[in-house]
């Protein structure tokens, strides 16, 4: 981690996703990475998966006293959908009001199923949460950022071969300028799950080269 956060400002911890941590593995990875660096968290399956957002509030809360351990290292709360998940308004409600009882924070929410994406973003921005871009994108409308305006987060998880394939240098170019042009207005978080054959890191570099070049981005967790 500490190699690794000389390099980037931000990691998106997916391990919580599966199992929960203790005190001091958080602590640890917050106290492993420089002042300005930030983690952004998975919520747990048990609530997404599992229980399909109809959790109940301890299930909640613990997950959330978990995060707290990253103090000043908190970034957003990512909330990412079973594919077969569909949109329910009285069901996203109850679990947003819920989550929004418990923790004023950051949170990006990364629908995967086409009904959501007609009917989402007002209630999402209801609840100050931000919808994930996400690629490969379920419909046109999931690659682009949603919800909340001042927040954008981009999940690309490689394409055409989901966690395998390397995005081209045209691709990163066109991403470098498209996150430039949102850093004005927003906190823009970009995150590359194309992990399986190690694209994640040689894209991440490269995307980073290309921001390097443009003066317009200083502060955003890219």
């Amino acid at each position: 981690m500490e190699r690794y956060s000389r390099t980037f400002n931000s990691c998106e911890i997916n391990s919580s996703f599966y199992r929960p941590h203790q005190k001091k593995t958080w602590e640890r990875w917050a106290s492993s990475v420089p002042a300005e660096f930030r983690f952004s968290v998975k919520a747990p399956r048990t609530i997404t998966h599992e229980a399909k957002l109809n959790c109940n509030s301890g299930v909640l809360s613990a997950f959330l006293q978990q995060v707290a351990f990253l103090h000043d290292k908190l970034g957003p709360v990512l909330i990412q959908l079973p594919p077969s998940l569909e949109f329910d308004s009285p069901r996203a409600s109850r679990f947003l009001s819920m989550l929004r009882e418990n923790y004023s924070g950051d949170v990006v929410c990364e629908p995967r199923h086409h009904s959501w994406f007609d009917r989402v973003d007002d209630l999402l921005k209801d609840y100050q949460i931000a919808r994930v871009a996400a690629d490969p994108a379920c419909v046109p409308a999931a690659g682009l950022p949603g919800g909340l305006a001042s927040l954008a987060y981009f999940r690309l998880h490689g394409s055409p071969r989901r966690y395998y394939s390397a995005y081209s240098v045209d691709f990163l170019t066109r991403l470098s300028a498209q996150l430039v042009n949102l850093a004005t207005r927003a906190r823009v978080w970009c995150i590359f799950d194309n992990t399986a054959s190690g694209s994640a890191i040689q894209n991440a570099l490269g995307l980073n080269t290309k921001l390097e070049q443009s003066s317009d981005l200083t502060s955003s967790p890219i």
